[in-house]
């Protein structure tokens, strides 16, 4: 999500997008939490942006429901509550089932025997010794990564703007109710290899069921609920 990101040929970006792409990483680092205050010159030092982007920057980021004004507080970013947890797993399923159905149409074998081995070598990782933020960090670029991917294969620059400002919501949510932890990173790596059997399988039903699952797995771990059971075991030969 870094400026980094973009290519040497590519024309420059906009101070305030600069920010923004600033702003995102931040969450995605944890570096920003839920329900935090911070002032307009604590979000300038946070994002290392010239106060006048910063500034430019708060409108949009009221405008998607990440923050908000509060009259003698300063900016409060978005608070984790029920409503916004329902709300926002209920969109990623709407959108994910979606791209999902297009995906297990369009995506190569040689792609999923990648998407595969990823997974496997992050359950490989874990089952060989403890879990560390290196091990953590790397299974959540892979998990993130399969569910990007699949929307923006639709190719639908609307679709994809939404699922991003989602994103942040799901991720102020899972570090509000713990993220990719130690003790859910196998499981969920799991779930999304039983996903990727019914991608493999090219079986439309099963790839929608399954993301379902996954996605209320998800959910219920969030409100601190039993995840529902699995009926697959996974098999990995050392």
């Amino acid at each position: 999500m870094s400026s980094a990101a973009h290519p040497s040929n590519a024309p420059p970006i906009s101070l305030r997008a600069q920010a923004y792409e600033s702003f995102q990483q931040q969450i995605v680092d944890a570096n920003i939490r839920p329900g935090q205050f911070v002032s307009q010159r604590e979000l300038m030092q946070l994002l290392g942006m010239p106060l006048g982007a910063v500034r430019e920057l708060i409108p949009r980021l009221e405008a998607e429901g990440l923050v908000k004004t509060v009259p003698q507080r300063g900016l409060q970013v978005a608070h984790v509550d029920l409503k916004l947890i329902n709300n926002a797993f209920q969109l990623r399923g709407l959108l994910e089932r979606e791209a999902a159905s297009r995906f297990v149409t369009t995506v190569s074998d040689a792609d999923l025997a990648a998407i595969e081995q990823a997974h496997l070598n992050i359950v490989k990782r874990a089952r060989k010794k403890a879990i560390d933020d290196a091990l953590l960090e790397d299974a959540t670029t892979v998990d993130w990564g399969l569910h990007d991917l699949m929307i923006d294969t639709l190719g639908n620059e609307l679709i994809s703007e939404v699922y991003r400002i989602n994103s942040l919501r799901v991720r102020l949510i899972k570090l509000e109710a713990s993220s990719l932890s130690p003790d859910v990173l196998i499981p969920a790596m799991e779930e999304h290899l039983w996903f990727i059997d019914a991608l493999k399988r090219r079986d439309p039903q099963a790839v929608v069921d399954r993301l379902g699952h996954h996605i209320e797995s998800a959910h219920r771990r969030v409100l601190g609920l039993p995840r529902p059971a699995m009926p697959w075991s996974l098999e990995i030969p050392e």
